[in-house]
């Protein structure tokens, strides 16, 4: 099995390099940063890419977002994130990219070498490996919708009332707005929504059932 090693704490990252090497695990490249990574799996793609989450240089999400990237690009590698923190809405994507061939650990909950290299391989040979405090995080923190999180406040408000059943009429007349104005913000709704008019789908109806599963 070949490996990518992306982790900015050098001697973390030369601890695992070793571990890996103990098990007859070839690792092609060992990068400090996101961009580094996505350009030693682009010039060698390994079978499988361990990576961290905040990496330079803003120590955010940079490990996540080249994750989601390899996800995309490379759908037959496996990646397993190993990191302190869990990131719910980075880690639904990971997993709805594509079906296994991803992993989600927590540094101070390995608590075997083996555990850690069983993980590994499992990711690499298209399976799964999540700690259970990422899954119960995953569970607990609701989807968010990217759609509704780009809706202003007034729009959020009047797709409220259309979840009430309320006409635009009687939205405008309920916050004090001219129809013209209504009509507006439904439109505005339908296009952050990508609800684009169609002859066989209602927008108002599809636009609430969004609001309502949120």
């Amino acid at each position: 099995m070949r490996v990518v090693i992306a982790e900015d704490n050098p001697l973390l990252r030369d601890g695992i390099a070793l571990l890996l090497g103990e098990h007859s695990i070839e690792v092609t490249a060992a990068v400090p940063d996101a961009e580094a990574l996505l350009a030693a799996v682009a010039a060698d793609p390994p079978d499988a890419a361990v990576v961290d989450v905040r990496m330079p240089p803003t120590h955010t999400d940079e490990g996540l977002r080249a994750a989601l990237t390899l996800r995309s690009a490379y759908p037959e590698m496996g990646v397993l994130v190993f990191s302190q923190w869990v990131e719910t809405s980075y880690a639904r994507q990971l997993l709805s990219v594509n079906v296994g061939g991803v992993g989600y650990l927590l540094k101070d909950r390995i608590v075997s070498t083996g555990e850690f290299v069983g993980a590994l391989q499992r990711v690499a040979a298209g399976g799964t490996a999540l700690d259970p405090e990422v899954v119960r995080q995953l569970l607990a923190a609701p989807a968010v919708d990217a759609g509704l999180a780009r809706l202003t406040g007034r729009e959020r408000e009047i797709l409220g009332l259309l979840a009430e059943g309320r006409s635009n009429v009687a939205i405008a007349d309920a916050l004090h707005l001219v129809e013209r104005s209504v009509e507006k913000h439904v439109t505005a709704i339908f296009t952050k929504l990508d609800l684009p008019q169609a002859r066989t789908d209602h927008r108002r109806v599809l636009a609430v059932l969004r609001y309502l599963r949120s």
